[in-house]
């Protein structure tokens, strides 16, 4: 069997993967909600839902790093990765053990695509349907809801000292468009800009996310009361994690606005 993944590269299988490991948080819970919980054979310290996963199935280490030893002797079928989550080397050291999967996912629709291409190759092509199709129907009725919402200039904060932003061709900037958040990080040449805080007088409103930087209620009131904008704490993971958390998302944005 042979499949193309996300960047192009070629994957040929011999049968469907039976062992899996995924070494993205994100993608990690859409192979669970898949049904191919009892599939995965490893993870990363970041999978962190369902919250239990990591306490049943082996840790093999981030999405950086990872012991190539404790991979190998799980004997996987395949690895996912992802092209921005996980490095070109590691892809190129863990292709020597089992074929190596990577996605690449700048919008929404990218996700569409990659929980239809896991489909095809876990022989879940159904699931993954109906799945795509659920989150796009919540995506539509979320599209209602904001037609006649205006548009504001938003900052979208992922790291404190130094403070990082995001910017233009990464899927919080997709996510951010379908809120009418202009993001004023956009014309950045960096994807994850370096920020200073006299950058952010730009901003209408200001999003501190609950990850990678845990952002606190402390940080929203010592930036409020800085810049006399409107600051709020946001769930990081509705913001940047494709896949199947997107069922959920667009319920969680109605509550932004």
């Amino acid at each position: 069997m042979v499949y193309k993944d996300q960047i192009n590269r070629t994957i040929r299988l011999s049968h469907t993967p039976k062992r899996i490991i995924s070494l993205v948080p994100s993608q990690t819970e859409l192979l669970v909600d898949l049904g191919l919980r009892n599939s995965l054979v490893g993870i990363t310290k970041f999978c962190v839902h369902p919250n239990n996963l990591r306490e049943e199935i082996q840790v093999v280490g981030g999405t950086k790093k990872v012991s190539y030893d404790k991979i190998k002797n799980l004997s996987p079928d395949i690895i996912i990765c992802n092209k921005e989550e996980n490095t070109f080397e590691m892809v190129e050291e863990l292709q020597k053990i089992a074929p190596v999967w990577v996605s690449d996912i700048l919008t929404i629709d990218d996700s569409f695509e990659m929980t239809q291409l896991l489909g095809k190759v876990f022989n879940v092509s159904e699931k993954a349907s109906g799945l795509v199709s659920d989150i796009i129907s919540e995506k539509n009725d979320f599209e209602l809801f904001m037609k006649d919402k205006t548009s504001k200039k938003v900052a979208y904060l992922i790291w404190k000292n130094p403070y990082m932003g995001v910017g233009d061709l990464t899927f919080i900037d997709d996510v951010l468009k379908l809120n009418k958040f202009e993001n004023i990080f956009k014309y950045k040449t960096s994807r994850y800009p370096e920020i200073t805080f006299e950058e952010l007088k730009e901003a209408d409103l200001i999003l501190l996310s609950s990850e990678p930087y845990p952002f606190k209620r402390e940080d929203v009131i010592e930036i409020k009361k800085a810049l006399q904008k409107e600051v709020l704490l946001v769930d990081g993971e509705y913001f940047s994690w494709y896949g199947s958390r997107l069922k959920d998302a667009f319920t969680y944005f109605k509550t932004l606005h």
